[in-house]
């Protein structure tokens, strides 16, 4: 047996583990599809209202600020969580209302804190945002964020 790899067997190998991990790839990506849509995503729940919550909270760039499941700046909470955070899974009246309440108490101006800006959001948006929130924390995240802080 020749000790010595040929060119074209290195051309063999090169072109094989090519096409081996490029279907492994493919693969993975279509498991992951299918894994976001029918399985980790509450796509039963997904209500007008959400849809319009989602619209605020982009309408209003919170994103700048705030984090949702990960993505986003970290300047402000995490906010994939901050229904529960709230009692939601326990009160939900409660927890809506002390996040209407929150939001509509910014600035709080306290001194060496960060500050939210004031955001002059009607009820029905309010409404929408929450629900939004409410929806998001519904999401299969595999235990993300790692804290119940975020």
């Amino acid at each position: 047996m020749s000790e010595v790899l040929t060119r074209s067997a290195a051309r063999n190998i090169f072109y094989g583990g090519s096409l081996f991990f490029f279907i492994l790839f493919a693969g993975l990506t279509a498991h992951t599809h299918w894994y976001m849509v029918n399985v980790s995503t509450n796509s039963e729940t997904l209500t007008e209202e959400v849809k319009r919550g989602k619209h605020v909270w982009e309408e209003h760039s919170c994103i700048n600020c705030h984090s949702i499941l990960g993505e986003g700046a970290y300047f402000a909470p995490e906010l994939g969580n901050v229904w529960t955070r709230y009692g939601g899974r326990d009160n939900p009246e409660a927890a809506r209302a002390g996040l209407k309440g929150w939001i509509r108490a910014q600035p709080l101006n306290i001194p060496d804190r960060r500050v939210m800006p004031k955001i002059d959001l009607s009820e029905d948006e309010l409404e929408a945002l929450v629900d939004f929130l409410q929806w998001t924390d519904s999401i299969d995240t595999q235990d993300w964020p790692p804290t119940p802080a975020g």
